[in-house]
């Protein structure tokens, strides 16, 4: 909290004990006046404590209305605190302190009709702390939902480049590779048979073979970097960040052989999952495993943070694109609270990758497929 936040809700604490003690009765005891100023006052620190203001201004205003029999403003601060706690999750303890001080103002103070009166006010303190809670809720949300989007903007972008340039690879490969392999052939087939036959070959039919051999030899350098989308790292790497920024991570990691989409793909899964721990599951421990079974890698980022089961859970775009890259190889993604508390991420992706020998002699591999 900021000094002008603190500042602003000492003055409302002030503002409040004042108009309960403008409203006492005349013959209002100094005793009566303390429990109504300090029980005002407490509301100063709803912020931070709403429970333990709930509790005291409850206790203080109810002791206030036992000793001076005041009207229905003596329960302004009660109401405040009500609503104070309603907004923060605890609509239960709310309800609760208000039936405990209707109870005594209806047995200490103006009767039935202004205990039924105060009735109506404290049910729109918790309906209206409801509704305020719901309305942070949303706000933090989306909030939240800018700045991964913000985070992951580049992740996107370079993923959308990737899959430009897989697109340029098979067009090239499609359209270029067969067509100067075919001449290739034919070249390489014609000066075959002159020489056989005992002819000079014609020069230009030398400058084609040449030449269409450089062209295949280009483009497959040309492949290569297009379909290079550059190592990711590894999961060590990624943990022992997470390591240094303050996050307690275990990890069990696989020693074994990856295909590189895999591996790629397990990398950052890794790294959105510690992001995320690190982000919202608070002072939690981390548990990372990758595993091999039946041909199927498993990666589970796993923490005992504050994410409980039956709490609502909207995925944001990380985890919408860790999905999208789950999904581009052919695996499955479980994301989560857990019931025992904690959130859990767990992929599993098939290792079987297929990939096409050269063609020919002409070096050109095709793109990993899963099976």
């Amino acid at each position: 909290m900021t000094w002008r936040a603190r500042a602003a809700d000492a003055v409302l604490a002030v503002v409040v004990g004042g108009l309960v003690a403008a409203s006492a009765p005349d013959d209002t005891r100094v005793t009566a006046y303390a429990l109504a100023l300090a029980g005002s006052l407490a509301l100063a620190g709803y912020r931070s404590a709403p429970r333990a203001v709930l509790a005291v201004t409850t206790l203080l205003l109810s002791g206030y209305v036992v000793l001076a029999e005041p009207g229905a403003a003596a329960a302004l601060p009660v109401v405040g605190a009500v609503h104070t706690a309603s907004r923060a999750g605890h609509r239960g303890l709310g309800a609760l302190a208000g039936l405990l001080f209707l109870a005594v103002f209806a047995v200490a103070g103006e009767g039935l009709d202004a205990t039924l009166l105060l009735a109506g006010w404290f049910l729109c303190a918790v309906v209206t702390g409801l509704a305020d809670q719901n309305w942070q809720a949303y706000l933090r949300q989306t909030e939240q939902r800018a700045v991964e989007a913000e985070r992951t903007r580049e992740e996107a972008a370079l993923r959308r480049a990737g899959e430009e340039r897989l697109r340029i690879a098979r067009e090239l490969h499609d359209s270029l590779t067969h067509s100067i392999a075919v001449v290739k052939l034919q070249a390489g087939v014609a000066v075959h048979l002159a020489r056989k036959r005992g002819e000079e070959v014609p020069p230009a039919l030398l400058a084609i073979q040449e030449a269409s051999g450089e062209a295949m030899r280009e483009l497959r350098a040309t492949l290569v970097v297009l379909r290079d989308q550059g190592p990711a790292g590894r999961v060590e790497e990624v943990v022992e960040r997470a390591r240094a920024a303050g996050l307690a991570v275990t990890l069990t990691d696989y020693d074994g052989d990856l295909p590189d989409e895999v591996g790629h793909t397990a990398y950052r899964i890794v790294q959105e999952a510690l992001t995320n721990a690190a982000r919202h599951a608070g002072a939690a421990r981390v548990r990372v495993r990758l595993g091999v079974e039946a041909g199927v890698l498993e990666v589970a980022v796993e923490d005992d943070g504050r994410a409980r089961a039956g709490a609502d859970f909207v995925p944001g775009i990380g985890l919408t694109g860790m999905r999208e890259r789950v999904e581009a190889v052919g695996g499955t993604l479980e994301c989560g609270p857990q019931e025992a508390g904690g959130f859990l991420v767990r992929a599993r992706l098939p290792l079987l990758v297929r990939q096409s020998a050269p063609d020919r002699g002409d070096g050109h591999v095709r793109v990993g497929e899963a099976q």
